[in-house]
C-alpha cells in the first residue's frame, strides 16, 4: 500500500482514511451499533429482557471490567418497550439519602431542595410509581457499578421493592456489577435482597473462537471491506495478549492500527501487535514467553526425576554385604537382590508416571495429541538432548512453543552443532 506523503506520526486518528474506515473502529465508547452478538452476550441479554418482562424481583449481571455489561446496558435501553420509565444510577457509591435522591432526580420526581428525610423521599417516590402503574406503565431502576453499593444502601434498595399493589411490584431493579458485587450478595445480612433475584447472569470473556468474529464484526461496521485486516494466527495472538477482554481487545486494536498505518503496512502483523500490547500496557510482553516457561519447567522436573530415578537405581544395584558373617550372606544377598528387583520395578513405574504427566502438560500447551511413548521413540531415535540428558540448562531453556512433539518441526540446534 503506498504511503501518505504527510507525515503519519502527526496524522493520529487519521489512520481512518489510510484504512478506508468511515469511523474509528475499537473505540472503547459503548455504542450499540458495535454490539457483537457473542454467545455470552446473546444470553445476558435475554436474561436482561426477561427480568423487565417479569412483575418485580431483581436481575443480576456480573462480569469481569471490559467484558461489555455497559454495551449490554445500552443496547437493553434500545430494546426496552415504549411504556416503561426507566431510571439510570451511574454513581452508586453514595449514603442511602443520596442514592433515594438520586433516583428521584431520574424519574423526575419533585422533592423539597435540603431535605435530609429518607420517609420523605421514599413517600413521594411511592406516589410516582402509583401514578405510572395507574397509566398502565412500567417503572425500571438500572443500576451501573452496583459493587460500589453499601450494605446500608443494598438495605435500602431491597426495601424499594416492597412498594407493591396487591398485584404486582411497581419497581424492578436491574444490577450490573463486577464479580465482587456476587460476593457481597452471599453475606448472611443481604440473604432477603439475595432470595429475591429472579434471573441473574455471569459475563466471561470471548472465546478463541469468537474474537475473529469480533475484530471483523467491528471492522466491517466501520466500513473496512477489504479482506482480513487481522490475520487468523494475529488473531490467535491478540487472544494470548488481552484473555478475550472486549475493553482489552479495542485498545490493543486500536493501537496496532496505528503502528501499522505508520510503519505503512497494509495488514497488521504479529511483531506491530506485540508492540502495540506492550505500549498499552507499559510492561515487556513476549507471547510466547508463558509456553516457554511452562515447557523449560515441565523438562526440568522430568530431567530432576530422571536423575534421581537414576541414582536410586544405580544405588540399589550394588552389593549388599551383611555384618553378620558368611553363614548369612546367601541369604542376605538374595534378599537384596528380590528388594533391588522389586524397587526396580517401583521405579520404573514411577518413571513411567513422571514422564506421562510431564507429556501431559506438554501436549496441553503445544495442543497436541497426549501419547507420549510414539513421541518419545521418534525424539530418542532424533536424539534429542533433553532425553539422553546431553548438554546443559542452556540447551533446554532454548525449547519454545514451536517445538512440538508430533514429529513435524525440528529439535532445535546449540551454536556447538549437533541436535
Amino acid at each position: 500500500m503506498e504511503q501518505p506523503a504527510v507525515s503519519r506520526a502527526s496524522k493520529w486518528p487519521m489512520y481512518r482514511e489510510y484504512f478506508g474506515l468511515k469511523e474509528t473502529p475499537f473505540s472503547i465508547s459503548p455504542d450499540p451499533h458495535y454490539f457483537y452478538i457473542s454467545e455470552g452476550h446473546r444470553e445476558a441479554l435475554a436474561h436482561l429482557m426477561y427480568g423487565i418482562r417479569i412483575d418485580g424481583g431483581f436481575v443480576l449481571l456480573t462480569g469481569e471490567v471490559g467484558t461489555g455489561k455497559t454495551m449490554i446496558c445500552r443496547c437493553l435501553l434500545e430494546q426496552v418497550p415504549e411504556n416503561c420509565e426507566i431510571a439510570f444510577i451511574l454513581n452508586p457509591k453514595v449514603s442511602s439519602l443520596e442514592f433515594l435522591a438520586a433516583i428521584c432526580d431520574e424519574f423526575g420526581v419533585p422533592y423539597p431542595e435540603g431535605t435530609g428525610s429518607i420517609k420523605e423521599l421514599v413517600d413521594r417516590l411511592s406516589d410516582f410509581l402509583l401514578g405510572v402503574h395507574e397509566k398502565r406503565r412500567r417503572a425500571i431502576l438500572i443500576i451501573e457499578e452496583a459493587q460500589n453499593l453499601t450494605v446500608e444502601v443494598l438495605e435500602q434498595v431491597r426495601l424499594l421493592t416492597n412498594l407493591e399493589t396487591s398485584k404486582r411490584k411497581l419497581l424492578q431493579i436491574i444490577m450490573l456489577g463486577q464479580p465482587e458485587l456476587r460476593e457481597m450478595l452471599a453475606k448472611p445480612e443481604l440473604r432477603q435482597l439475595s432470595q429475591r433475584i429472579t434471573a441473574r447472569y455471569h459475563l466471561g470473556p470471548l472465546s478463541k473462537k469468537e474474537i475473529p468474529g469480533y475484530v471483523g464484526h467491528r471492522l466491517s461496521v466501520a466500513g473496512w471491506a477489504r479482506g482480513e485486516l487481522f490475520p487468523r494466527p494475529v488473531t490467535k495472538t491478540l487472544c494470548r495478549l488481552t484473555g478475550g477482554v472486549p475493553r482489552l481487545l479495542n485498545i490493543v486494536c486500536d493501537r496496532a492500527l496505528l503502528g501499522t498505518y505508520i510503519e505503512g503496512k497494509d495488514r497488521i502483523d504479529k511483531q506491530t501487535l506485540v508492540r502495540a500490547a506492550r505500549e498499552v500496557s507499559g510492561k515487556k510482553i513476549d507471547a510466547g514467553k508463558q509456553t516457554r516457561k511452562v515447557c523449560f519447567w515441565a523438562l526440568t522436573a522430568f530431567l530432576l526425576n530422571v536423575s534421581i530415578a537414576g541414582g536410586v537405581l544405580h544405588h540399589m544395584q550394588k552389593p549388599v554385604l551383611d555384618p553378620r558373617g558368611p553363614s548369612k550372606a546367601g541369604r542376605t544377598v538374595e534378599m537384596g537382590i528380590a528388594a533391588s528387583a522389586e524397587g526396580q520395578a517401583a521405579r520404573e513405574t514411577l518413571f513411567v508416571r513422571i514422564r506421562d504427566r510431564v507429556y501431559r502438560v506438554l501436549s496441553g500447551v503445544w495442543r497436541t495429541s497426549p501419547n507420549p511413548a510414539p513421541a518419545c521413540e521418534r525424539t530418542q531415535a532424533g536424539d534429542a538432548r533433553y532425553l539422553d540428558g546431553r548438554g546443559d540448562r542452556n540447551v533446554v531453556t532454548r525449547l519454545d512453543d514451536q517445538l512440538t512433539l508430533s514429529g513435524d518441526s525440528q529439535a532445535p540446534r546449540d551454536p556447538e552443532g549437533g541436535r
